[in-house]
């Protein structure tokens, strides 16, 4: 028995690819009927009709098939194709399109002929019309990638909540726990502990930190620097251990809907393997703390030569990849103008208190920007964030013996020198300067100036392109305009979701974390977690400002909604 073997192709098919260009040009002149079936797009009023006979496809029991000539256009029947091909000039007017059907035909054979390039374009037609494109073409989705359904647990509604308080006393109160912010959880104090609870909350209610943990980015468990705890000390080869894993653990225990207070111990025994110089029970600097804590998981990382990819891209740590931003530093010569520039990166900014300096706004209208009002114009011991912003981003003399080497002046002269923010974080966080220590006076003391802050924060005019617009105008230098870590309008609006406090005295005070939640704000002392107003966070003594950029927030918020 022999095998089936194909047919030859057609040689007047062959023929035409040589000589025209591919069949996928006609993809422009398909379109699909609403049950699927492509055919050649026209006019609704237009009948086609055969050259010849004149008969067309207008409805009738049996409807002849007609063809149009891919050279010429012309409609024909099959009755009259075998002539239309042999009619001079005939080469190349052999193959055509059904008008019905979008199928390939040739005149000379008199039968039905397949090309893959005009079946590629009837699919696509296909394909187009069963996902028709949304408004947006960055938005529409990919045809071989399905979007992912966001999941939305129960949530019960007023009658159902009426039901659940009418019950017994217990029932009521898992239901108010549930009702709670997930991750809203107490840490238990250590023995003034309380500098690293207050920078714990902020951390495990950071957008992108959270959002990078609780997705399984850095698993404790798979983490090549892990190692156990009794092995820890064993040698002085042993690793140290990793702030990332243990800050993991914190994360899956705070975030598994228990609400009984947490005690994270085995981070803070980690932390002092890393900071041997501060292991101790004395109250240490939140600040201070902060800034160990990103640099040891930026060093864990860094060290370890089998990083994964889920852990960092590139040489940046997620750490960094949240918190981490660049200043800009220009040093202008008074004397001829020109500007030595400088940057550097930085995962906070110190702020100066500015109370009692100057009541007056120096800008009204970038202040009114940001939603504040000539607010400390009745009291000298109120400051402003947006004053305390603007005063870190103002050019200021340096001194007599800090003059600096002018290369176009060739000797050293008085110079301006002018701080900017080059590139935005994810997060930024703002340390405001409440400690002071004179050398010269031998003292230390503590400023208890209250700091008026907004919830909504727009960075766009501490930003180095709005800096160099007020310095130079409106002209435009190519380094700026290439700039790749320039900021748009969207990325530099911030929305607040965590103060850090500090009462008392400077070498007997306490910390204190409010988070926002939701639109809600919530005091997190030590292992006791309650709700509060705004305006208990708005006259507490700030420490510590932690904001998020506006777009990571609103999404945030969605998310634990649907919880």
């Amino acid at each position: 028995m022999s095998t089936p073997s194909a047919p030859p192709p057609c040689p007047h098919l062959a023929a035409h690819r040589l000589t025209s260009r591919p069949l996928r040009f006609l993809r422009r002149c398909l379109r699909v009927r609403p049950l699927g079936r492509p055919e050649i797009r026209r006019d609704a009023r237009e009948v086609p009709r055969c050259s010849p006979c004149a008969s067309s496809t207008s409805p009738s029991p049996s409807p002849p098939r007609l063809y149009a000539c891919l050279s010429c256009a012309a409609v024909f029947c099959a009755s009259h194709a075998a002539s239309h091909a042999a009619t001079p000039p005939s080469p190349g007017h052999q193959i055509a399109v059904d008008v019905d059907r979008a199928e390939l035909f040739c005149a000379a054979c008199g039968d039905q002929v397949y090309d893959s390039d005009f079946d590629h374009a009837v699919v696509l037609a296909q394909s187009s019309t069963l996902c028709p494109a949304s408004t947006s073409s960055a938005s529409a989705p990919s045809p071989r990638k399905r979007r992912r359904v966001d999941y939305r647990a129960w949530a019960p509604d007023p009658a159902e909540s009426a039901l659940m308080s009418s019950a017994d006393p217990a029932t009521s109160a898992r239901a108010a726990a549930a009702a709670a912010p997930p991750g809203l959880r107490g840490l238990n104090n250590l023995g003034n502990t309380c500098f690293m609870n207050s920078v714990l909350q902020a951390l495990l209610h950071a957008p992108p930190l959270r959002n990078y943990f609780l997705g399984d980015r850095h698993n404790r468990f798979l983490c090549p620097r892990r190692t156990p705890m009794r092995h820890r000390a064993a040698g002085a080869d042993a690793k140290a251990a990793c702030l990332a894993c243990d800050l993991d653990e914190i994360y899956s225990a705070t975030f598994s809907g228990e609400r009984t207070p947490y005690s994270p111990a085995k981070f803070l025994y980690s932390w002092w393997q890393h900071a041997s110089n501060l292991a101790s029970y004395e109250q240490q600097d939140a600040h201070e703390f902060f800034i160990s804590i990103l640099d040891h998981i930026h060093e864990n990382i860094k060290d370890e030569q089998h990083k994964s990819h889920e852990q960092g891209h590139g040489d940046c740590c997620i750490a960094h990849r949240v918190f981490s931003g660049i200043l800009r530093s220009d040093v202008i010569c008074t004397n001829c103008g020109f500007s030595s520039t400088t940057f550097e990166p930085c995962v906070d900014i110190s702020l100066d208190l500015d109370a009692g300096s100057n009541n007056s706004l120096a800008n009204p209208k970038l202040h009114a920007r940001n939603g504040e009002r000539n607010l400390a114009g009745t009291n000298s011991k109120v400051s402003t964030l947006m004053r305390c912003l603007e005063r870190f981003t103002r050019a200021e003399r340096l001194d007599a013996e800090q003059k600096f080497f002018c290369e176009r002046c060739k000797e050293r002269q008085e110079s301006l020198k002018q701080m900017s923010i080059r590139r935005l974080p994810l997060v930024s966080c703002f340390h405001i300067k409440r400690f002071e220590h004179s050398s010269v006076k031998k003292m230390s003391r503590k400023v208890d100036h209250s700091l008026q802050f907004p919830f909504s924060l727009d960075m766009a005019p501490y930003l180095s392109s709005s800096v160099l617009r007020s310095r130079y105008g409106n002209r435009i230098f190519p380094s700026e305009a290439s700039d790749s870590d320039a900021v748009s309008e969207l990325s530099s609006e911030f929305e607040i979701f965590a103060v850090i406090t500090h009462s008392g005295k400077l070498d007997a005070g306490h910390y204190v974390t409010y988070l926002r939640l939701n639109n809600l704000w919530y005091r997190c002392d030590d292992a006791w977690v309650t709700r509060v107003e705004e305006h208990t966070v708005r006259t507490s003594q700030a420490y510590m400002l932690f904001y998020v950029q506006k777009t990571l927030y609103y999404k945030a918020c969605e998310r634990a909604g649907a919880v």
